[in-house]
């Protein structure tokens, strides 16, 4: 069965998303997002990452609302040095941030963080996976940012990752 469905879930909520997006239930539409389900899966089943192994789930939920948190906070913190950008304008720079994490699955999750969260854009990785360049809209002091940054993301997704 795994071999005609590698991913099931994903294959009905592709079903399920062609129906909604045509707003019909036409046999035709019925067929063709059967169609999708069925071979879109299989079409990129090499694609798929290492299954997933969570190892504490109850953290997931406390760094979900840390990520919220901080997503407000950015907003607030960009706007607001964007609208002064005139008296004092922004420090941007390029910081290297050692990385411990090493799980692919943790490290796609980091980099979505890093893309939700204003003011932060992940850049590049290190080939070892040992270095993540990231790029910082406003910062005065790397070392407390990069303190911040590897508690508040790094070491909750190692406690759910590996």
């Amino acid at each position: 069965m795994k071999r005609l469905f590698p991913a099931p879930w994903l294959s009905l909520a592709l079903w399920m998303l062609w129906l909604l997006l045509n707003l019909s239930m036409s046999p035709g539409n019925l067929l063709l997002g059967a169609a999708l389900g069925f071979c879109a899966p299989l079409m990129m089943r090499k694609l798929r990452p290492l299954p997933i192994r969570i190892r504490r789930p109850g953290v997931i939920l406390r760094l979900f609302l840390v990520v919220g948190r901080d997503v407000l906070v950015s907003n607030v913190a960009v706007a607001w040095g964007v609208l002064n950008a005139g008296r004092r304008p922004p420090r941007s720079r390029f910081i290297k941030v050692p990385l411990d994490l090493r799980d692919a699955n943790g490290l796609a999750t980091l980099s979505m963080i890093c893309t939700v969260v204003p003011g932060t854009v992940w850049s590049e990785l290190a080939l070892d996976r040992s270095i993540l360049l990231l790029h910082v809209f406003d910062l005065e002091d790397e070392a407390p940012f990069i303190e911040h940054f590897k508690a508040t993301y790094e070491r909750p997704l190692m406690e759910i990752f590996e």
